[in-house]
């Protein structure tokens, strides 16, 4: 019948029929004819053999069961985690800076005044005599140093003159308050004239506050 199959399609081909008609009819029409032709083979060789195909009896002794050996699961040892240790951090030890203290520098000594030079003999002398006069004659400032300087008194230089009666230890206005009770006393003068005399350039020449004081004290 495979073989009959194709013949018939290859006969429908050659006509013009349909195509996929004789195809399909080819192709089943060449699987039916292998099919045909394996079978032959098989049952050909079974005929020739038959001891081939006898089925092998196989016994099997039957074992009994053995129990199932359950095997108890060894339990899993968890390890128990430890707490972290936290170490506290240790405080850094801060230093305070060290501040260098100077001591205070010792002061400059103070300059060392000059040795006063040597008073001259003659500033010597000067200052004796202006203190002599101003004690035994009550002179004024001006009389005295007129009298040191005077040709023909005694004579001093001005400088020596002038340094004896800046220096002399002398009250001015007792010595114009003396003069003044002497020209009252022993020439019975006026206050008005006393005071001339006390300030006169050819006089006493006190000053005319030493004046007023004499005047102002004449009665004590």
């Amino acid at each position: 019948m495979g073989i009959a199959a194709v013949v018939l399609g290859i006969f429908t081909l050659r006509k013009h029929q349909s195509k996929g008609m004789a195809i399909a009819g080819i192709v089943l029409g060449a699987i039916a004819a292998l099919t045909s032709i394996l079978m032959t083979i098989s049952v050909a060789v079974a005929m020739s053999n038959p001891s081939a195909f006898k089925p092998n009896v196989v016994i099997t002794q039957s074992a009994s069961p053995k129990p199932a050996m359950t095997v108890t699961p060894t339990p899993v040892e968890t390890a128990t985690q430890k707490p972290i240790e936290t170490v506290a951090p240790t405080p850094v030890k801060t230093t305070a800076p060290v501040q260098e203290t100077k001591a205070p520098a010792a002061p400059a000594p103070a300059p060392v005044a000059p040795a006063a030079p040597a008073l001259p003999a003659e500033y010597k002398s000067a200052l004796a005599k202006a203190g002599s006069y101003s004690k035994t004659m009550q002179m004024s400032k001006a009389g005295i140093y007129d009298q040191l300087t005077s040709e023909y008194g005694e004579q001093f230089s001005p400088e020596a003159a002038q340094y004896a009666v800046d220096n002399v230890q002398a009250d001015w206005n007792a010595n114009a308050l003396a003069k003044a009770k002497s020209y009252q006393t022993q020439r019975s003068m006026s206050p008005a004239a006393i005071h001339d005399q006390l300030t006169s350039e050819y006089g006493e020449k006190f000053t005319s506050a030493e004046a007023d004081y004499a005047i102002l004290h004449l009665n004590d």
